[in-house]
């Protein structure tokens, strides 16, 4: 290993190589009008040793969700991994792989996607599912689209207890189109039904709706459903796949497309990602999925083979005919959201379903046993809720931080009139000493 650091001799050694006098001289095609004169505050150069020592420095000052108690979801979730996930998901074959634009070459990861398809459609009780979108927020709208694109109609109902995020992701989509949006407004935390049953026409198109939503509440899935089908409205329903261990999957309760963001399924926190988005449906609908579908089938040997059976997008198809611009997925994290399920198996999945929501609901009593916090809603939740705070939701936050646990989200970041409101996220790594420490400083708040 060298230690020599570049000196004066070295720089004009390298400058007479190049036939420069000096440094600036490298830089004469920027006008001088334009050109930086001043000096930049650039520390001197350093061993590997030093800048490795000053990495790891830098680093150390980052919390993460392991080093402290934290109660913050809103999207994202810390759950256990077990090692298989990193030890499978990185062998190299599936991390330098990319698109398999020669599917018969890439049996190993086209297989591999179709089991992951094949959890989803177990997951969700869909039919059909493609090999995995960007992330929840760009799959819900491609979910919009997709039921434009059936439908024919212009007009998109959304809840308004949506994760904001997917709203906004939603907007920007459809800005530049003659596709309108209603938005449903809340009531008691869930969708107000008599709003929504107003909302929904002969030109509507989709409902979309999240449950559990934003605020944690699981919505009546059935019954908005079965009014969106009275009017001939396709339904959307976006869902934390964590959830679908112990509720009834969408696929059920007559969804005709299952969306969320897979994260949560064996892919770490990471400063908000990566994730993946999953999309199902049923198969009547396939020849308007988004991204693309991997099939079984057999050679002219009669032994398995996977292909790429479906792929509608423009650089497939006539691009008049594509459904989507969605050009590739996050297969990667995907394939670690098949190795997780398979890892934890029906019934571990089922059991982590369970103790997410014990631990939450114990959590939530504890809480509300503090005088001045309470439930703010009635609806039933799984492992995300909101109470009310006797004092706005931003000073609770940064008083439990100077205690060193990261509390929930702020509802009023998001809906005007709630700056009493916190969300807050507990699974199977909440440990009772976190909820201790929690309520503890709580009772120091109120």
């Amino acid at each position: 290993m060298s230690y020599i650091q570049n000196t004066d001799s070295d720089r004009a050694r390298m400058l007479q190589a190049v036939g420069a006098e000096s440094v600036n001289d490298l830089f004469t095609d920027i006008p001088d009008s334009i050109r930086w004169k001043g000096e930049f505050d650039i520390p001197r150069s350093m061993t590997e040793v030093e800048l490795e020592n000053r990495a790891y420095e830098l680093a150390h000052r980052n919390i993460t969700a392991s080093c402290r108690p934290s109660f913050l979801g809103a999207g994202s979730y810390r759950h256990f991994i077990p090692a298989l996930v990193d030890n499978l998901a990185g062998r190299s074959e599936f991390v330098t792989a990319y698109t398999p634009y020669q599917p018969e070459a890439s049996q190993g990861a086209l297989q591999a996607f179709f089991e992951y398809q094949t959890m989803i459609c177990m997951l969700t009780a869909m039919e059909i599912s493609n090999a995995s979108m960007y992330d929840g927020a760009t799959a819900l709208t491609e979910a919009a689209l997709m039921a434009v694109g059936l439908t024919r109609r212009k007009k998109i109902v959304a809840a308004a207890t949506l994760h904001p995020q997917s709203r906004a992701v939603l907007a920007t989509y459809l800005r530049h189109t003659d596709i309108s949006i209603t938005e449903v407004p809340a009531k008691n935390g869930v969708v107000d039904e008599k709003s929504l049953r107003d909302a929904l026409d002969d030109e509507t198109a989709c409902l979309l709706l999240q449950s559990p939503n934003f605020f944690g509440c699981i919505e009546d899935s059935a019954g908005l459903i079965g009014a969106a089908s009275e009017k001939g409205v396709l339904t959307a329903v976006s869902v934390d796949p964590i959830s679908l261990s112990i509720l009834e999957p969408p696929g059920k309760l007559g969804a005709d497309i299952v969306v969320g963001e897979g994260q949560s399924l064996g892919t770490p926190l990471s400063y908000g990602g990566p994730g993946f988005g999953f999309l199902a449906a049923r198969e009547k609908h396939i020849r308007q999925m988004p991204g693309r579908i991997v099939g079984k089938t057999v050679d002219e040997k009669g032994r398995i083979a996977y292909v790429l059976t479906f792929q509608a997008r423009e650089q497939h198809i006539r691009r008049a005919r594509a459904t989507s611009n969605i050009c590739t997925n996050h297969a990667l994290i995907a394939l670690r959201a098949a190795v997780y399920l398979a890892a934890l198996g029906r019934e571990g999945f089922r059991n982590l379903g369970r103790t997410c929501a014990a631990a939450a609901h114990e959590a939530a009593r504890r809480i509300c046993e503090v005088k001045g916090f309470e439930l703010a809603f009635a609806a039933p939740f799984f492992k995300e809720f909101t109470i009310r705070c006797p004092v706005p939701a931003g000073e609770v936050n940064r008083k439990l931080l100077d205690a060193g646990i990261v509390g929930g989200f702020e509802a009023e970041k998001e809906y005007d009139g709630c700056s009493d409101l916190m969300i807050l996220a507990v699974t199977e790594m909440t440990t009772r000493v976190d909820v201790d420490r929690l309520v503890d400083c709580l009772k120091g708040i109120s």
